[in-house]
């Protein structure tokens, strides 16, 4: 369990300013810089674009009716669900992991946040919108993939208040880990659905053995940041003395196990293993940043789980 204690801007002294007082004053506010609002057009554009390939892909494929507007909807919905795991990981590498605090789901000033380049703000307001599109999904088109997604959704958004503790340091890294699997796993079902017709979700995952090596390495990736916890450095290190050091050594490894598995099945894979040596070079660059700037490491977080995305993408789209 991480022992980061919550961060807090109130006075140590003086009378107690009441419940509502402490959770304003358990805030911690990234910094807006030219960065982050280069970021926030940058997401913006890829929402939109993952809406207009949808729309895009509804019109003109060869289905018609409901059937069109299920293809259209599974892009636009794979689309986001990268944009959300893309926000999360922008959410930590700009300091903005308490910017709301520990309130969830939102805020009574989310879209002032939202409009003001809050990236925190940006992560909740789309979650809601996958949310929504995996509704309709579930109605319109019924079955392994849709309704799957449906739930490790719901699961996720409730592990979301857990990760807030984890950084504010009153909840086990586990939660954080486990919330960044059930993330992958809501984009894996319905990048399957979409590139996969008719594949039972369950059956897929359960013989594609690449992702099983991935999925680990996402999950250790989570529990390294729970261990950090909130703006923490992981310390230079020849041999681990510290839990997050161990986390961070057996994360490594993990890696390791992506690249050996993915060469093993050689040439099926080729892709994903080309893109899995080069997330190896951008761990070690992201490992610097954090111990360097431990609240604000930057893009690199990003970069990394962009990666991670790629690699998984390159699998599904291997079998398909």
């Amino acid at each position: 369990m991480s022992t980061t204690e919550a961060p807090n801007t109130s006075a140590s002294t003086g009378p107690d300013p009441g419940p509502r007082a402490r959770e304003r004053a358990s805030v911690v506010d990234g910094e807006i810089t030219a960065t982050v609002r280069l970021v926030r057009l940058l997401i913006t554009g890829l929402i939109l674009a993952a809406v207009i390939a949808g729309v895009i892909r509804g019109v003109s494929t060869s289905a018609s009716g409901k059937a069109a507007i299920v293809d259209g909807l599974l892009l636009t919905e794979a689309g986001l669900a990268t944009i959300l795991i893309l926000l999360g990981s922008l959410v930590e590498g700009f300091g903005f992991g308490l910017s709301l605090g520990t309130q969830w789901p939102y805020t009574r000033n989310i879209l002032v946040l939202l409009i003001e380049g809050d990236p925190e703000a940006a992560h909740r307001i789309v979650a809601t919108l996958v949310g929504l599109i995996a509704v309709a999904l579930v109605v319109l088109a019924p079955g392994s993939a849709t309704i799957s997604g449906l739930v490790l959704i719901a699961l996720t958004a409730l592990l979301g208040i857990g990760t807030l503790h984890v950084l504010a340091g009153r909840l086990p890294s586990v939660v954080h880990g486990v919330h960044g699997l059930l993330a992958y796993g809501v984009l894996l079902s319905y990048l399957t659905a979409l590139l996969i017709p008719g594949v039972h979700f369950w059956s897929f995952l359960g013989s594609t053995v690449p992702l099983h090596a991935l999925l680990l390495t996402v999950f250790l990736g989570g529990m390294t940041t729970g261990q950090r916890g909130f703006g923490k450095a992981i310390g230079a290190f020849d041999w681990p003395r510290r839990s997050p050091q161990l986390v961070m050594l057996i994360h490594l490894l993990s890696a390791l196990a992506v690249v050996a598995t993915l060469a093993s099945l050689m040439p099926h894979y080729p892709v994903a293993l080309y893109i899995a040596v080069g997330q190896i070079s951008v761990g070690f660059l992201l490992f610097q940043a954090v111990n360097l700037r431990p609240k604000t490491p930057g893009i690199l977080v990003a970069l990394h789980q962009l990666v991670a995305l790629s690699i998984a993408v390159a699998v599904v789209a291997a079998v398909h």
